[in-house]
C-alpha cells in the first residue's frame, strides 16, 4: 500500500500530465514541424540549463528516438563540472553564439530549449539566435513561475515569450511539490518527468506522421538488445561525424 506522501507526490503528477498533455495542439504542431524538419533533411537540436538540460539528453541517442537530434552539451551550464557554477553562467548576457558557434542553423531545424524558470539570458538568447537563423524555436519551461518574477535578460523578456511555441510543465513555482510535515521546504520536484513526457509525446505524433506520409523514420534500437545493437551500427556509422558526442 502506498504511503500518503508517495500517493501525494502520484496524485501531483497525475494531474501535471493531465494538464501538459493537455495541450494536444501545440504538440501536434510541434509533431508536424519536426516530422517536415526531419523529412527535408533538417535537425533536431536541443538545449537546457541546470537540470533542465536533462531533457536534452531524454531524446538523444535514445531506444525509441530520432537520428537526427544535435543535442548542445556546453559544460558550464550543466551540474557534472560547477553546479553552483552552472547557476551564474546561465545568468550571463550574450554568450549564444558562443555556444551555438560549431553548428550552422537554418529555416530546416527545429530548436528546443528546457529552462524552468524562462528567466535567465543564456535560454532567452538562445532562442533569439536561433530564430534569427529561421530554426523554429519550441520551448518547455514553468509558465506560472515565470509569470512570478522578472525577467533577467535586458529585453524584460521571459523564454516562453521569444518561443514561437511555448509549452507550459504546470509545475509549482520554485518546482518541488510536496510539503511534508514540520519542515518549511517543499520536495518533490515535477518538471524534469513533465518535460520529458511532453518532448517523448511529440516525438511520437511526429514518428506517425512521417510513417504516414509513406516514409521509415531513423530511429535508435536499444543497444542493449542483440538485434538493436545490429540496426544501430548503420545509423551510427552514417551520423557519427555529424553529431557532436555520438
Amino acid at each position: 500500500m502506498q504511503s500518503p506522501l508517495t500517493q501525494s507526490y502520484y496524485l501531483v503528477l497525475q494531474k501535471k500530465l493531465n494538464l501538459a498533455l493537455g495541450q494536444e495542439g501545440k504538440i501536434q504542431l510541434a509533431a508536424k514541424w519536426i516530422a517536415e524538419s526531419l523529412q527535408n533533411q533538417g535537425w533536431i537540436y536541443a538545449i537546457g540549463t541546470g537540470h533542465s538540460h536533462i531533457l536534452a539528453e531524454e531524446i538523444f541517442y535514445r531506444a525509441g528516438g530520432f537520428a537526427r537530434v544535435r543535442p548542445i552539451f556546453a559544460p558550464k551550464l550543466m551540474l557534472h563540472i560547477d553546479a553552483t557554477g552552472s547557476t551564474e553562467a546561465e545568468r550571463q548576457e550574450g554568450l549564444a553564439k558562443k555556444y551555438l558557434g560549431n553548428y550552422s542553423l537554418s529555416n530546416k531545424d527545429i530548436f528546443i530549449l528546457a529552462s524552468n524558470s524562462g528567466r535567465n539570458p543564456v535560454p532567452i538568447d538562445l532562442a533569439l539566435e536561433a530564430s534569427k537563423a529561421g530554426a523554429k524555436t519550441i520551448c518547455i519551461t514553468n509558465i506560472s513561475h515565470s509569470k512570478s518574477v522578472n525577467s533577467r535578460h535586458s529585453s524584460e523578456k521571459k523564454l516562453f515569450e521569444v518561443c514561437e511555441l511555448a509549452f507550459d510543465n504546470f509545475g509549482e513555482i520554485g518546482d518541488a511539490s510536496i510539503t511534508l510535515e514540520g519542515f518549511n521546504s517543499k520536495m518533490g520536484a515535477t518538471s524534469t518527468i513533465i518535460g520529458s513526457a511532453i518532448l517523448n509525446t511529440i516525438m511520437l505524433e511526429a514518428a506517425s506522421i512521417i510513417i504516414n506520409s509513406g516514409h521509415n523514420p531513423e530511429i535508435f534500437h536499444s543497444s542493449n538488445t542483440d538485434l538493436g545493437e545490429k540496426h544501430n551500427i548503420g545509423i551510427i556509422k552514417k551520423y557519427k561525424n555529424l553529431v557532436k558526442g555520438l
